[in-house]
């Protein structure tokens, strides 16, 4: 189309408006001369009210929406109908020349070309031309007064008013630029009926009545916000689209939110999990060391002796790095060397001999399954296979192997290998050795 207004209902043109769109080859395209005069011309005081409904009176007005210049010409119209004589665009021209290409519009179309402004403007064909301008630029005039949308007194014994909708307005807007009190909600429910279920529905046209005691605004109060011509007013399928819409935007909102609880449930769910993996983590800790304790324990009766008659120096899993295993896996009994060394249980000795860094050792298995180990000793006195009382003596003290000095490492198993050491103190005092 050619140009529009900023809210203009549905009319019957006698012009197709497509055919004002200008294609590359122009073939079959009917278009009118561009001639110096017009048949048709209305006055400009005419043209100055259309363009005040138009653009609210700036003649060189460009909101980037596709129409430019005091009358909203599009480029092709502009183009079609000898603008391209005066500026490329309708909004680098001057007041007269977009009147002078008007004219030649309103001939080619009629006054249909603006349906809703030129009805309020009261323009038709005939009247009285305007002068022709120059082909050279003008000098822009000054911006017309701003159009403002019109509120009618329903009666002059009252206050309450009607509000006429333009393109752009929302409720809130009509409220705030209105003045009334209570608000867009205190607007939107005395119009409810009108508007509907959705207050963000409204179209131009509307009639809206503002609540009785609203005050009217003032005269000299700013111009209302520039209206958008960016696409056409709203139709019942747009506006079933957009409910759609809302309700689409509602169910992937409802969705999200669903979708965050189910989250924070599995959340605590692992949570939950993890927290009973660690108490079961702790129980089974305890009962292993419940039953390493009982293991440790002689059995009942049992006759058990010290494998040396002195007090202990380094203690069972003293930690650091002198030992291969990061701490101490026996207890040491510093003493001379020489001093004798007794089983500590009966049993049979599986080793007597030399042990590495354990130096010269004794090796016992006792009747309980454990493995008692004495080493860093300077004499044996049995061997292997032999079978040992508790309290007998089989071997002597020394510093042999890794040792810094004369003591006897004590340690028990139960196991024959290195590794599966137990508290050699609690194994003795089990078997009522007091240490």
């Amino acid at each position: 189309m050619a140009v529009r207004g900023r809210h203009r209902r549905r009319q019957q043109s006698r012009i197709n408006r497509a055919s004002l769109t200008v294609t590359a080859g122009g073939a079959g395209l009917a278009l009118p001369l561009v001639a110096a005069g017009t048949a048709d011309a209305a006055s400009a005081d005419t043209w100055a009210k259309v363009a005040a409904c138009e653009s609210s009176g700036d003649w060189s007005i460009n909101t980037g929406n596709g129409y430019y210049g005091g009358l909203q010409f599009k480029q092709s119209t502009w183009e079609a109908y000898g603008g391209g004589a005066y500026a490329s665009r309708a909004d680098l021209a001057s007041k007269d020349q977009q009147i002078a290409v008007a004219e030649k519009v309103l001939d080619g179309q009629g006054p249909g070309a603006w349906p809703a402004c030129s009805q309020k403007a009261g323009l038709t064909r005939g009247g009285p031309a305007p002068a022709a301008p120059e082909a050279a630029p003008a000098p822009r005039p000054a911006k017309a007064p701003a159009a403002t949308p019109t509120t009618t007194p329903q009666s002059k014994a009252g206050t309450a008013e009607m509000y006429t909708v333009v393109r752009g307005d929302t409720l809130s807007q009509i409220a705030e630029e209105q003045r009334v009190k209570g608000g867009w909600q205190r607007l939107y429910q005395a119009n409810r009926e009108r508007v509907g279920t959705d207050p963000d529905l409204i179209v131009p046209g509307q009639r809206l009545q503002l609540k009785p005691g609203a005050a009217t605004a003032p005269k000299d109060r700013p111009a209302p916000r520039a209206k958008d011509r960016t696409g056409p007013e709203p139709t019942g399928e747009q506006a079933a689209g957009k409910a759609a819409a809302k309700a689409a935007e509602a169910k992937k909102a409802a969705d999200a939110k669903k979708a965050a609880e189910a989250r924070k449930a599995e959340e605590a769910r692992k949570a939950a999990a993890a927290k009973k993996a660690e108490e079961a983590k702790k129980a089974a800790a305890a009962k292993k060391k419940a039953e390493e304790a009982k293991k440790v324990s002689a059995p009942s009766g049992a006759r058990f002796s010290s494998p040396v008659d002195a007090g202990t120096g380094t203690p069972y899993r003293a930690s650091g790095s002198s030992w291969s295993k990061g701490y101490h896996t026996g207890v040491d009994f510093p003493v001379p060397t020489g001093t004798s060394v007794k089983a500590a249980a009966s049993g049979t000795v599986v080793s007597a001999g030399w042990g590495g860094s354990y130096g010269y050792q004794v090796v016992i298995k006792h009747t309980d399954g454990k493995y008692s180990q004495y080493a860093h000793l300077s004499a044996l006195t049995v061997r292997s296979g032999q079978s040992v009382q508790a309290g007998q003596r089989i071997a002597r003290s020394g510093s042999t192997g890794n040792s810094t000095g004369p003591h006897l490492h004590f340690e028990v198993r139960t196991g024959p290998g290195f590794g599966s050491d137990i508290d050699p103190l609690a194994y003795l005092r089990g078997g009522g050795v007091k240490v």
